[in-house]
C-alpha cells in the first residue's frame, strides 16, 4: 500500500538564516498510522508541518500528501487533511457554529446556508456530535469574543474534523484544554482511527500522548536524529529493571548472580537493580528464594527515552563545539 505521506530530501532555508531550518530530510507515514513528530522548540516541526499543510513553502526536496503532489496539486492535498495549529485561527467576530458552517462551505464538503436549520441534517448531527465530544454541547450559537482561549482550541478541533479528513495534523492539539477535554478527544481520535482509517500526525510536548503511537519520528537542529517505535527508542537509550531489596542483600546479591543476573546499586533509591531484556521479568522473579522486602519494575516511559535522546544530542553538540 502507498504512504499516505512521503518525504524526499525536504529542505526549507529561510532568507539570511545561517542554517537550514529543516536539512534534508526524508520520511514516510503509513495510511492509518500515528505518527509522532517530536523534537524540541526550534527544531523544525512546525515548519516541516507548514509545508506538509501547504502553507509554507519548502525550498526543495519531494512531498506527496494522501496521493496528491504537494506542487503539482496543493489543492488536492488540502482537501484530504485537516490541521490544528498552536496558534487560533477563527474569526471572532463570527459564531462557533459559523466558523465552521464557513469552512465546509469553502471545502466543499456541505454546501453553504445562511441560516443553521437550513444545513442538511448530516452536517448539523455531525457538528453536534463532536461538540460533545470536545466539551461545546449548548455553545455552538455563542459569539467567539466570549470564548476562553481553551474553548477556541476546542472549536478548531471540531472544524477541522468536519470534512473526515484522511490526514489529521495535530500541532500541539491539547494545549489549553483541561484532562478531561484531553482524554475525551483522544477517545474519539481513536474512534475515528478506527472507524475511518484516519492518519493522524502529531506534534506535541505531553510525551505520554506519544506513547502510544505506531512510530516517533525525532527531529532536532532540522534533521531527524531517530525514527523508531516508541518500544524501540526506549529499549534504545534506557534499561528495563527490577529494583528490589531484602533483609539479606548480601545473600540477594549472591543468589541474583547465581541466577545470571547483572546486579547493580540504583544511585536515586539505594537499592539494588538488575536489568530485564524481556517482555516481563516475571520469569527471574519467579526463582528468587530469598524473602524481598521491596520489589519494583522500572519500566522507561516515551518521555524518559526523549529526554535522554535531548541530553546525548546535547553532549554531542558540545563535543563537536569544543
Amino acid at each position: 500500500m502507498e504512504p499516505i505521506i512521503t518525504v524526499e530530501h525536504l529542505t526549507k532555508r529561510y532568507k539570511k538564516a545561517a542554517v537550514a531550518a529543516v536539512d534534508d530530510i526524508s520520511f514516510e507515514v503509513e495510511p492509518g498510522e500515528l505518527f509522532a513528530f517530536l523534537g524540541p522548540n526550534g527544531a523544525g516541526k512546525t515548519t516541516t508541518i507548514s509545508i506538509l499543510t501547504t502553507t509554507l513553502a519548502k525550498t526543495s526536496g519531494h512531498v506527496r500528501v494522501a496521493g496528491h503532489d504537494l506542487d503539482a496539486d496543493a489543492t488536492g492535498v488540502r482537501r484530504n487533511i485537516g490541521i490544528i495549529f498552536q496558534n487560533p485561527s477563527v474569526d471572532q467576530h463570527l459564531s462557533a457554529e459559523e466558523n465552521i458552517r464557513l469552512h465546509v462551505g469553502l471545502y466543499g464538503t456541505y454546501s453553504y446556508r445562511p441560516i443553521y436549520r437550513l444545513m442538511p441534517a448530516d452536517y448539523r448531527q455531525r457538528i453536534e456530535r463532536l461538540a460533545s465530544v470536545v466539551g461545546l454541547e449548548g455553545q455552538l450559537g455563542t459569539p467567539l469574543k466570549s470564548y476562553s482561549g481553551g474553548m477556541k482550541r476546542k472549536l478548531e478541533i471540531v472544524r477541522s474534523l468536519m470534512h473526515r479528513p484522511r490526514v489529521l495534523f495535530l500541532d500541539e492539539p491539547t494545549a489549553g484544554l483541561d484532562p478531561v477535554s484531553r482524554a475525551s478527544l483522544w477517545e474519539y481520535l481513536r474512534q475515528v482511527r478506527e472507524e475511518e482509517g484516519t492518519t493522524v500526525f502529531l506534534t506535541t510536548h505531553y510525551l505520554d500522548e506519544a506513547e502510544d503511537s505506531d512510530r516517533v519520528c525525532v527531529i532536532d537542529h532540522g534533521r531527524i536524529s531517530r525514527l523508531e517505535t516508541p518500544a524501540e527508542l526506549k529499549r534504545q537509550l534506557l534499561e528495563r529493571v527490577i529494583l528490589l531489596d531484602a533483609l539479606d542483600r548480601d545473600g540477594l546479591i549472591a543468589e541474583l548472580r547465581g541466577l545470571g543476573a547483572e546486579v547493580g546499586l540504583d544511585e536515586s533509591s539505594g537499592l539494588l537493580r538488575v536489568p530485564f531484556d524481556g517482555k516481563t521479568p516475571q520469569s527471574l522473579i519467579a526463582r528468587i528464594v530469598t524473602p524481598l522486602t521491596v520489589l519494583r519494575v522500572s519500566d522507561p516511559s516515551l518521555e524518559e527515552a526523549y529526554v535522554a535522546l535531548l541530553r546525548e544530542s546535547d553532549s554531542e553538540s558540545e563535543e563537536v563545539a569544543a
